[in-house]
């Protein structure tokens, strides 16, 4: 193999949490992280190779713990049809357009909603694009002979609709009780579980019945929290979910702008709808402060695919809204790293430190940047070298 390569970074986010570094260097060889310091004591070992990002910082590649690679954030009914109903083909193109907007935005992990294991076996060198992000892969749900819910197998993970979505009106199909999620739990096969639950009684329900995660779980209350920290039961709370809702309250929101994540047509308010995404958003605020309080461990996931929120992009608006819940900078890039990158078992991804995987993120400018700046990448390394995939140009690349 090569040999050591020497990378300087002016600021440093190592992804644990720890405060920002200054004027580091990070020394890799064969793709791991063999040594670490100051940047006034970078050896000066002669036909050494040294990367100066001296005037950039560097921070871990973000894991999104909630997409659904497969479909289209589009506003737009008539284009969301449109996209679920083209051939195989079609969708893999769909797939790899997505997951190529994660990539461009640093997102190198994703946890994805839906079964797109068929589209990666049929096609896995369109899909894969060598590997540009690591995906994992849900388990669906099946009706057993005997009329009950069963779980699939061979995916990396367990997705269970308890409730639906906060956004949605109709509830999630099959419809699970406790009995039958209680039942999944205990012949899950050693995969880990992530429960979609909204309400008190509902998230109490999937903590009784054992689950290692809870998405969005809206309304569920500081005593679930606290059974959450005591039971070290992750918490994916989907924020941007209501910040959406909110923002398209007051109009049919046939177009969404682009970068201000904002519905601009005009159309006709849902009566209520206003108030109604106000309080949510408050309250899960409130929420996502408590449980940072309360030690709770948290990760981000935005439930891109869903309407008006965008592949990759949306991540840094998510990470906006852990910030204002009362979350430090360092402390939302280990939620939005390391949280998820531990959880899913993505061994390449997450805290950067000696003896870890040297995949990182650069950014120009000033740490307060963040995470604004994650929307226009420096650079991405993948083990330890650029990334041949990523280009800071994406208009002139294509």
């Amino acid at each position: 193999m090569g040999g050591t390569r020497f990378i300087v970074a002016g600021r440093f986010i190592d992804g644990s949490g720890a405060d920002v570094r200054r004027n580091v260097f990070l020394a890799v060889k064969d793709s791991i992280i063999i040594a670490m310091g100051a940047a006034a004591d970078l050896p000066r070992n002669d036909g050494s190779v040294v990367d100066d990002f001296s005037h950039c910082t560097i921070l871990p590649a973000l894991v999104d713990c909630s997409v659904s690679l497969s479909r289209s954030p589009s506003v737009d009914r008539g284009g969301r049809l449109s996209t679920a109903e083209v051939g195989l083909a079609q969708k893999v193109a769909v797939l790899e357009r997505h997951i190529r907007d994660c990539h461009v935005h640093g997102v190198l992990g994703v946890a994805d909603s839906d079964d797109i294991t068929g589209l990666v076996e049929r096609y896995p060198e369109g899909v894969g694009q060598e590997g540009i992000i690591d995906i994992r892969t849900s388990g669906l749900l099946s009706q057993t002979r005997n009329g009950g819910v069963g779980s699939s197998t061979g995916d990396d993970f367990l997705k269970l609709a308890y409730s639906s979505n906060i956004e949605d009106e109709e509830a999630p199909d099959p419809r699970l009780n406790h009995e039958e999620l209680c039942r999944i739990m205990q012949h899950r096969g050693g995969r880990k579980s992530v429960v979609v639950a909204n309400g008190r009684q509902q998230v109490e329900e999937a903590l009784t019945a054992g689950c290692d995660a809870i998405e969005q779980g809206y309304g569920m209350g500081e005593d679930n929290l606290r059974k959450m920290a005591e039971k070290n039961v992750l918490w994916i709370p989907s924020v941007l979910r209501a910040k959406n809702g909110l923002d398209g309250a007051s109009s049919g929101g046939d177009v969404c702008c682009r970068f201000s994540q904002r519905y601009v047509a005009p159309g006709k308010p849902v009566p209520g709808a206003e108030d109604f995404w106000k309080k949510m958003l408050t309250e899960q605020l409130t929420q996502l402060h408590f449980a940072r309080k309360l030690g709770v461990t948290t990760a981000v996931g935005t439930g891109a695919g869903s309407v008006g929120i965008l592949h990759g992009e949306s991540m840094a608006e998510e990470m906006k809204l852990f910030i204002k819940a009362g979350y430090s900078l360092e402390e939302t890039i280990r939620c939005a790293s390391e949280n998820g990158a531990r959880f899913f078992g993505m061994e390449g991804l997450g805290t950067l430190t000696v003896g870890r995987k040297a995949t990182f993120l650069i950014t120009r400018g000033t740490v307060k940047q963040l995470p604004r700046k994650l929307s226009y990448l420096e650079g991405i390394y993948v083990d330890g070298v650029p990334s041949i995939t990523y280009s800071k140009n994406p208009a002139q690349t294509a």
